[in-house]
């Protein structure tokens, strides 16, 4: 049992002396891999854990969230800041059900996660029992691997390969399912935990092979016209440094992908833009002119690479992925790359020429101009009645320095948050990609702050996705959290609303909606805040959300039919994108 002021590790060492029971060993094995915090909500399959949680409350952080959902995005947004594994503790039945949503986000986003989701007795396992789900069989799809934990003596194990296999390779979630015998009953012999280091049946690729490397090189050194990629596995494996000095050897254009924004500085001379459905315009046309496609920790979703079957057809590709499942799943690749982002940068770097392709990026920056022409400026400098929301971006950007931590939630929203902040610090955005979860943003953005205390966390939220969670607030209240909340509301459900105006002739169906007064709701649960309705009133008003000490939601309206583009349908070739 842990006594104040006690440290991690001088419990972990009185622990190793006594038997302890299933819950205690649970507490203990977290702190043997260093967490700090979990993010959870009680119930009663789970009851004896947070029993001994009651004992580890000086050297575990436990944050209270006001739905399983938020939970899991929370440990999220921390894991995402904290590159490690967030934890999410939940109990059994609708608990774990709750949990499932983020659990599927994390799979697509490879974010790591460990989450551990109470079940009733062993005695009762399968007979429908009181707040009895099948997460087993419910979560198998959605996750790296899950187990049952129906004994006390297997908890330090099982956690051990947990954490293992949810932070290597390519990240993801983990979830364990634990029977309440196993937490109440006593391990057989003194708790002790070993970290584990390899698996028999799970041996991830970090290092690639030499022959894969100097394949990539020699495509890379006879490209005319080559092209980076650069996707989310860039800032997973931290190799931003090196795919700064891999560009500037190699003077090739780079993009990014969604979640791999802020890879690079948004200044930075070889950077072109973002890539995908609403990216540049340049950024994507050009993907079918390229000779070489280098893409690296990304893989290649739909929304990157519109119909597959014109996509980047004239270019070899040389894909670098730590998961083999993806290579050739999608898009064919010529020189395979098996491994860690930044371990291939750093084996590529030597054997790559040094050159600086300036005709071929002057290409980007044709396209550039006329973007800005017919939309940029046409967002941020018109003299319309209503606030455009790349207004309200672009003055937090500047205001921010570009420094801050972005949260998104899905929509309109989240394009135009990514289109017109300027990243200039890395690992800055925290977004749903693959599985596009609308509610996200609050409670990643407060998993965020968690995670990264010393860095200004902004929640860019539309007014449909911040109704989904906003009983977060309450979680940002009671842990005294300063995210700053800025909603852009246009009354619409705007992405679906485009989609409609757009392909079905402006049958607006059932995404008008009737928003309440957001700001007396944030102070309902004392966060301060205001709306802004007027442009002249917009830079005052982020300063006000900036500089404010501690939570502040700032509600933007903004014109209701405002469209995002550039655009690439669903469907078509990235080079049909369209710019109205």
């Amino acid at each position: 049992m842990a006594h104040q002021k006690q440290t991690a590790a001088e419990v972990l060492e009185e622990a190793s002396q006594r038997t302890v029971t299933g819950a205690h060993a649970l507490m203990l094995s977290l702190l043997a891999e260093g967490v700090d915090t979990l993010f959870g909500y009680p119930g009663g399959a789970i009851m004896p854990t947070y029993d001994a949680l009651y004992d580890y409350r000086d050297v575990l952080r436990h944050i209270l969230v006001r739905h399983e959902q938020g939970a899991g995005h929370a440990a999220q947004g921390y894991a995402r800041l904290q590159n490690k594994a967030g934890v999410a503790l939940v109990t059994s039945g609708p608990g774990a059900t709750n949990l499932m949503t983020p659990i599927c986000d994390a799979l697509l986003d490879s974010t790591p996660m460990v989450c551990i989701v109470g079940q009733v007795y062993n005695k009762l396992l399968g007979t429908d029992a009181f707040q009895e789900a099948d997460v087993i069989g419910m979560t198998m799809p959605i996750t790296k691997w899950n187990y049952q934990i129906t004994s006390a003596d297997e908890v330090p194990e099982i956690l051990a390969k947990a954490f293992y296999i949810a932070q290597t390779g390519r990240p993801g979630p983990v979830v364990l399912d634990f029977t309440r015998t196993a937490q109440m009953e006593l391990m057989t012999r003194p708790f002790s935990y070993q970290k584990c280091e390899t698996m028999v049946s799970y041996h991830p690729r970090t290092v690639p092979k030499d022959d894969q490397i100097r394949a990539a090189a020699e495509l890379i050194n006879k490209a005319k016209k080559p092209y980076i990629l650069a996707g989310h596995g860039i800032l997973i494996s931290q190799a931003e440094a090196e795919l700064k000095a891999f560009a500037e050897k190699s003077g090739i254009p780079v993009a990014t992908t969604l979640l791999g924004m802020s890879a690079i500085d948004a200044d930075h001379p070889n950077y072109v833009g973002w890539l995908g459905m609403h990216g540049n315009y340049g950024t994507n046309v050009l993907t079918n002119e390229c000779d070489v496609l280098i893409a690296i920790g990304m893989r290649f979703d739909d929304r990157v690479t519109g119909d597959l079957s014109q996509y980047a057809r004239q270019a070899k590709v040389v894909h670098i992925e730590i998961d083999p499942a993806e290579i050739d799943k999608n898009v064919k690749a010529t020189a395979p790359v098996v491994g860690d982002a930044k371990e291939a940068l750093k084996a590529l770097l030597p054997l790559i020429d040094e050159k600086s392709h300036p005709e071929w990026r002057d290409e980007f920056r044709k396209y550039d101009v006329i973007e800005e022409e017919k939309i940029t400026r046409r967002t941020l400098f018109h003299d319309g009645e209503h606030i455009k929301m790349g207004e309200a971006v672009a003055l937090l950007s500047e205001l921010t320095k570009g420094e801050a931590v972005t949260v998104t939630d899905v929509g309109q929203h989240q394009m135009i948050a990514n289109r017109y902040y300027r990243f200039k610090k890395h690992n800055s955005i925290v977004t749903s990609g693959g599985a596009g979860t609308m509610g996200f943003a609050l409670p990643a953005a407060l998993g965020a702050k968690v995670g990264a205390p010393d860095r200004q966390v902004v929640a860019i939220i539309g007014d449909g996705g911040f109704q989904m969670t906003l009983q977060e607030l309450a979680t940002i209240w009671q842990e005294n959290l300063n995210v700053k909340i800025l909603i852009l509301n246009n009354n619409f459900l705007g992405m679906v609303r485009q989609w409609q105006q757009l392909f079905f002739d402006n049958r607006y169906s059932f995404v008008d909606i009737k928003n309440p007064d957001f700001v007396t709701i944030a102070k309902g649960f004392h966060i301060e805040g205001h709306t802004c309705r007027e442009r002249g009133e917009l830079r005052a008003s982020l300063e006000k959300m900036l500089n404010h000490d501690g939570a502040y939601l700032l509600e933007v309206i903004c014109e209701k039919e405002e469209n995002v583009f550039p655009m690439v349908p669903a469907g078509q070739a990235v080079d049909k994108i369209r710019l109205e």
